[in-house]
């Protein structure tokens, strides 16, 4: 198979592994789309100091760069392509939907590529069924493979709204079984052994601050200084990057210490509670190899940590402290409850309190025999 061609303004750029293939962040974001007819690129403005105003920029900057890649290529539907991606954006969907819908899109375009070149009105039930044991068959996980079948068909649900294809494409009809993981927590004696290790004001914030919050890492590295009270011990997330929808979390003692230690070095006229030398946000690169560098210094290399397994840690301890789930549910921001109870499932001592109570008196009493 031949390696797969992002054409942009600058370059072509070819991606060996089809996990990359998204943006060249060095592209030239000179507005090149008007050459597709019938297309506008929302005025590119100076955002104000709000969460509306951020993620509005993002969603405008994210546009522009999806519509010169398109602009850029040689799809046969590319003036479709482009008017899906405004629908999306006139329907307020985050600048991460719009990039992952497009991104399915063309790793779909290319697919149809590699034997044929068929026109999107073209396609049939067989050829997104074909798509789906491609990307089985390049080793794509089930949750991956199955988003990307909720994006191709609201895709093709615009198309048929649009008068452009028939409905003879059910997508909807297959189904993938998707294996449903337990989260994993951190140990108790390692989080003990990192937070021993960690170096620097800042850094000790971050991992306590994730730890006794359960925030997402991209939420706690967009809280801004006004998004924190101190003296209530809570952090307000006006507008989760993932759902949507706001919040208030709490934070510990031990959280609002680290934190006050922090702010008291951290230069004032930064916006952002985290920053990096140069940047206004610390980024999650940066982030990430804080905590993994804390993980190998307290000897734990081996053990498969992550930043996200923080919020796990943080999910299970409450529920071992006896929270009901509609409480942890709103704290960590799921939708739904059943997404909060796989948690449970993992880690409700009152259930492994229940079982060795039986088996004891099992046991002791001779309940149906002692083996």
């Amino acid at each position: 198979m031949m390696p797969f061609i992002a054409k942009t303004n600058q370059c072509n750029v070819t991606l060996r592994n089809h996990n990359q293939y998204l943006f060249d962040p060095s592209g030239n974001e000179q507005d090149i789309a008007e050459k597709i007819p019938a297309t506008h690129v929302p005025t590119d403005e100076q955002p104000t100091d709000s969460v509306a105003s951020i993620a509005l920029h993002e969603r405008k900057h994210i546009l522009k760069h999806v519509l010169n890649q398109i602009a850029c290529s040689d799809y046969a539907d590319k003036e479709l392509v482009a008017r899906y991606m405004h629908h999306k954006y006139r329907r307020h969907c985050s600048a991460g939907t719009i990039k992952s819908a497009y991104t399915t899109i063309k790793l779909f375009l290319f697919y149809l590529e590699q034997d044929e070149a068929k026109p999107l009105r073209e396609v049939s039930q067989q050829d997104i069924e074909a798509f789906v044991e491609a990307e089985q068959d390049r080793g794509i996980a089930i949750p991956s493979i199955r988003s990307r079948l909720m994006q191709l068909s609201a895709f093709f649900r615009f198309m048929v709204e649009e008068g452009i294809a028939v409905e003879s494409v059910h997508i909807k009809k297959i189904r993938l079984r998707v294996p449903e993981f337990l989260p994993r927590a951190i140990e108790a004696e390692s989080i003990k052994k990192i937070l021993w290790v960690v170096t620097g004001t800042r850094n000790r914030a971050m991992i306590l601050l994730l730890l006794r919050t359960g925030m997402r890492i991209g939420e706690l590295l967009n809280t801004r200084i006004k998004d924190i009270n101190l003296e209530e011990q809570k952090i307000m997330i006006y507008e989760a990057r993932k759902t949507g929808i706001g919040r208030v979390v709490y934070f510990s003692e031990d959280a609002r210490q680290a934190l006050e230690k922090w702010l008291q070095e951290r230069d004032t006229s930064q916006t952002f509670l985290f920053y990096n030398k140069g940047n206004s946000r610390l980024s999650y690169g940066a982030a990430r190899i804080i905590f993994v560098k804390a993980v190998e210094k307290a000897g734990l290399a081996d053990r498969g940590y992550s930043l996200h397994r923080l919020r796990h840690t943080f999910a299970s301890e409450l529920l071992n402290a006896g929270m009901r789930l509609e409480c942890l549910q709103q704290l960590l921001g799921h939708t739904h409850i059943e997404m909060t109870r796989r948690y449970a499932r993992l880690t409700d001592k009152s259930r492994e309190e229940e079982y060795f109570r039986a088996i004891n008196l099992i046991e002791q009493e001779g309940i149906d025999g002692h083996y």
